[in-house]
């Protein structure tokens, strides 16, 4: 298996965990916010016009704030307004603020009731041995009790990840179905194999946790969109155990979005796959063709090619790719329904 294209810089250790900040809740990972929002002082929603300092001391956010947004190396302009928000994702397309600023309001609505949003599937021996892995975690959406969960890898070129533009709104996409959904924050600037082991450690904490955490552990779904979909692609075609994770079955879907992505494997799982006419960093013409050699082998696949747009557009809102969302999850409902349990 080829390897990926690394993108080298030095990750520093943003956030560590304090008393305050990590408590064990009835499952291990589980991360709530400072206490002084468990005195039932109400975090207030975000607007259009907060400022991002709002999102980065917000108390429901406290102790995870940052892995929030996309950059691990950068200091941020915290005066700037979630309105433009778009400035922080240069490799994406279509960013709508609004979105994303709704489903940050969901996580907030959560914890002001008590429910913990954000989970460490990494042990702190484990982050003190690698400190990149301090800049991990697993943001929960809550679906339906016992459902069958989706784990979303956002893209970023493996130098960010677009959690605001391609996780969070997908996330919310796939609540209102009844689904369960993660959204994952991984390290970057260590290539896509480093990334990929963490999607098959949360893969793994996810099952391992799958009865406290309320959802059903079969029939999963991975969604990844650019160098996120390159990784759920590869834990498609090779598995969890082959990046590190628990020997477990591979996912019931594979979502992918824009990627150039070409590796497969005889037995793929069924596949559902979306790309821009016109983008100029994920070849179409490669997507296609991975998508015609996986249906020669027999994969379930179903493929979109949207005019004139380009590269990272997310939901697609106003654009031509506008309702794919809720075509892939019919795609991954028709699955789960015609599989054996």
């Amino acid at each position: 298996m080829g390897l990926f294209k690394t993108v080298c810089m030095t990750l520093p250790v943003l956030l560590t965990s304090t008393g305050s900040e990590a408590k064990e809740d009835e499952h291990p990972g589980v991360r709530r916010p400072e206490s002084r929002l468990m005195q039932n002082q109400q975090g207030e929603h975000l607007q259009l016009s907060s400022p991002l300092r709002s999102v980065l001391h917000h108390p429901a956010f406290a102790g995870f704030a940052r892995m929030l947004l996309p950059w691990d190396d950068r200091a941020y302009d915290d005066s700037m307004p979630l309105h433009q928000m778009e400035r922080l994702l240069p490799y994406h397309s279509h960013v709508h603020p609004a979105e994303a600023i709704a489903a940050l309001n969901r996580l907030i609505d959560e914890v002001n009731h008590g429910k913990p949003v954000f989970y460490d599937f990494y042990s702190e021996a484990q982050k003190q041995a690698q400190p990149a892995k301090r800049n991990t975690g697993l943001f929960y959406f809550r679906g339906k009790p016992g459902a069958p969960f989706a784990l979303i890898a956002p893209g970023g070129g493996f130098v960010y990840v677009g959690s605001l533009h391609e996780g969070f709104p997908y996330a919310m996409a796939l609540n209102q179905a009844g689904y369960n959904a993660f959204v994952l924050k991984y390290r970057v600037g260590l290539g896509g194999t480093a990334a990929t082991e963490d999607l098959a450690a949360a893969l793994t904490y996810i099952i391992q946790n799958a009865r406290q955490l309320g959802v059903s552990p079969e029939h999963y779904a991975l969604w990844g969109s650019s160098a996120g979909a390159r990784m759920v692609a590869s834990i498609g075609s090779h598995g969890i155990a082959a990046f590190g994770g628990d020997t477990l079955p591979k996912p019931a879907t594979v979502v992918m979005a824009y990627t150039g992505h070409t590796d497969h494997q005889a037995q793929e799982p069924p596949t559902f796959a979306v790309i821009g006419e016109q983008d100029g960093i994920a070849s179409p013409a490669t997507m296609a063709r991975r998508v015609e050699q996986l249906r020669t082998a027999g994969t379930d696949v179903e493929f979109h090619s949207y005019p004139a747009l380009g590269h990272g557009f997310g939901l697609g809102v106003g654009t031509s790719a506008e309702g794919w969302m809720q075509q892939a999850i019919q795609f991954w409902s028709q699955h789960i329904h015609s599989r054996p349990d």
